[in-house]
């Protein structure tokens, strides 16, 4: 009787030994779903903010072709004594002014974008981490070591090191 007691304790153990692995192993899980969406959004907002640099770089060089063609004129007026030269001289100088300004916004488009990917990357990381955490976990319940279970705690803990990073606005 007391044999059949103690493989009982010891089935008992193991049972409790495999939910508390498969509960850390469904928690990773989740962690890993939300650092995936995470770095979808930031790989997606990379995206988008590098488009809006790409457009205002389109439109820094319309800008441009706009006060080259003012400069044009003027020039084309000065060498024949045309009255509008003051009109196209002002047009230059605005194109080029307009143009400083686009140029600014899309250099800052740029690095928010790249901002975006650097995120992305450490997410993208942060889940690598989280999925093998869940291998560890998985390996451990088939192995039946603590070890394993406790390894997958700790890149889980490494993964949330590294998704957290990504709050920081560098």
């Amino acid at each position: 009787m007391e044999a059949h007691e103690n493989a009982e304790h010891a089935e008992q153990a193991r049972d409790s030994f495999t939910r508390r692995v498969a509960g850390t192993m469904a928690i990773i899980a989740a962690a890993l779903a939300v650092v995936g969406i995470l770095g979808e959004f930031a790989t997606t907002e990379e995206l988008l903010k590098q488009q809006k640099a790409s457009d205002q770089w389109a439109y820094y060089q319309a800008k441009s072709i706009r006060r080259y063609e003012s400069e044009i004129a003027r020039d084309l007026l000065a060498a024949t004594k045309g009255e509008k030269v003051a009109d196209y001289q002002g047009n230059a100088e605005k194109y080029k002014k307009d143009g400083e300004e686009i140029q600014d916004k899309a250099k800052e488009l740029e690095h928010e974008s790249e901002v975006s990917g650097h995120k992305a990357v450490r997410l993208r990381m942060g889940g690598i981490f989280l999925e093998i955490g869940i291998v560890f976990a998985s390996l451990g319940i088939l192995a039946k070591r603590a070890s394993l279970g406790g390894a997958s705690i700790a890149l889980a803990v490494v993964s949330a090191s590294i998704a957290l990073t990504t709050l920081t606005n560098k």
